[in-house]
């Protein structure tokens, strides 16, 4: 399942980007942990430790950066038991403003693999609209804090 969203932050590029890397817990509404493993110095390689919650559901997830330029991509894995997610976020400065765009795919595992082909279309909606709240949170904390 893939879906791709975007929002345009009224604030520059280089903190919308540390804010988004570096702040998770405080704008994500799902993630309640982020841990780091391995730091890597461009990035490329760092593995992190992510726990997400919601409707009293709690996942753990490894995950590792697969590409970064810091402050206009980012892109990691984070591997789980029921689900895989791939997350390429692109940023786009506006002359002071930045457009954020972030491209997930998750690939189901066992029972979730068949519920992805049988109701995909109604989880790639609700899907969409989590996504949407995320960035509308990652937007205000980052405009809130802007330099």
């Amino acid at each position: 399942m893939q879906t791709e969203r975007s929002v345009e932050i009224d604030a520059p590029i280089d903190h919308v980007f540390r804010v988004a890397t570096e702040q998770v817990v405080a704008w994500s509404l799902i993630v309640v942990e982020d841990e780091p493993i391995v730091e890597t110095e461009d990035g490329i390689g760092s593995t992190f430790r992510i726990v997400t919650e919601e409707r009293g559901q709690r996942m753990e997830f490894e995950g590792k950066v697969l590409d970064q330029e810091r402050p206009v991509r980012n892109t990691f894995e984070m591997i789980g038991k029921q689900f895989d997610i791939h997350v390429r976020t692109t940023l786009r400065d506006l002359g002071g403003r930045t457009l954020f765009t972030q491209e997930s795919t998750v690939r189901g595992k066992g029972f979730f693999k068949v519920m992805l082909a049988l109701m995909g279309w109604m989880m790639k909606k609700s899907s969409c609209n989590a996504l949407d709240q995320e960035l509308a949170s990652l937007k205000a904390l980052a405009e809130s804090t802007r330099p």
